[in-house]
C-alpha cells in the first residue's frame, strides 16, 4: 500500500490561505454600501427669478366659462 505523499502540502495550504484572505478583501472592497442619512441645510437657497415675486394665474382654455 503506497504512502500518503505530504510533501506539498505545507506550501499548498500556505499559499491558499493568503489568496483567500485577498480574494474576500476585494470582494468586500466592490460591495456598496449605504451612507448614514445626512442633515438637510435649513437655509435653502432660492435662485433669483423675478417670476417668483409675482402672484400669477394661469387660465387654460378649457378651464374658462362658456
Amino acid at each position: 500500500m503506497p504512502q500518503l505523499n505530504t510533501s506539498t502540502w505545507f506550501i499548498i495550504i500556505t499559499t491558499t490561505l493568503p489568496t483567500l484572505y485577498l480574494i474576500t478583501q476585494l470582494k468586500l472592497l466592490s460591495m456598496y454600501y449605504y451612507q448614514p442619512p445626512q442633515q438637510k441645510n435649513s437655509h435653502k437657497q432660492t435662485p433669483n427669478n423675478h417670476w417668483q415675486l409675482k402672484w400669477t394665474k394661469i387660465y387654460l382654455p378649457y378651464s374658462r366659462p362658456q
